[in-house]
């Protein structure tokens, strides 16, 4: 018998196998910028680049990736839309959308479409890694304000009582915030700063609440929320 010790080697562990990634973007200047960032930490692999929305669903049937990332913003087709009919073809596929806003209403919008997370594209890559690994474990890669926001539509689905229901769509969580606040007597300034917000992203709001309404003025708004609603002055 060999008096030489012998030395068990404990078995290394194999290294975890990298993410494939399609990256939706019609911009190539921001495809390269994401793709530079998401490959910088080994983590993920860009398998295919789609500029042209049309191609997408092709793609991402061809390559069946772990995750697919998604521009939120298309001139014609909205990544919304792709994001959709992902959905409606390949409902396993796991998709996060990527915008340089923090839209809380788009973001809203994204989610309902059939998306498991809503990022910032300008994200250092430890956030966006732990974001996107995240949403693989079934995670809800999302900031936590837009985790607060999802609460209160929640809640806001769960008040009893009349609601109004527009014939240009349905109003948004936070267009029913600007609205409430229009019914107190708010200005748009008192509202930017009651909620937070722009002056210029309270205007949209409020210009989305009276095409959806079917109004031109903030009077009439408010006067069809409140005989609708119950509310009086």
């Amino acid at each position: 018998m060999s008096s030489k010790s012998t030395l068990t080697e404990s078995p290394r562990t194999p290294p975890r196998e990298a993410v494939r990634l399609v990256l939706v973007d019609r911009d190539a200047l921001a495809r390269r910028a994401m793709r530079e960032e998401i490959t910088a930490s080994g983590e993920f692999v860009v398998a295919a680049e789609v500029a042209d929305e049309d191609d997408a669903i092709d793609i991402v049937r061809r390559e069946h990736p772990d995750l697919v990332l998604i521009d939120i913003g298309y001139p014609r087709m909205e990544g919304i839309a792709i994001g959709k009919e992902l959905r409606r073809q390949l409902p396993s596929t796991r998709m996060v959308f990527c915008s340089i806003t923090d839209d809380e209403d788009t973001a809203v919008r994204a989610l309902r479409a059939g998306a498991v997370g809503y990022v910032r594209k300008d994200l250092d890559i430890g956030p966006l890694s732990r974001a996107l690994r995240g949403a693989l474990a079934g995670e809800a890669a999302i900031s936590r304000q837009l985790g607060m926001r999802l609460i209160e539509e929640l809640y806001r689905q769960s008040e009893p009582g009349p609601r109004l229901r527009p014939a240009g769509g349905e109003l948004t969580g936070r267009e029913w915030q600007v609205l409430d606040l229009l019914i107190d007597g708010s200005g748009t300034a008192d509202i930017a700063e009651t909620l937070g917000l722009a002056v210029e992203t309270v205007r949209s709001h409020i210009k989305h609440v009276l095409r959806k309404l079917g109004v031109r003025t903030r009077s009439e708004a408010v006067e069809i929320a409140r005989r609708l609603r119950g509310r009086r002055s």
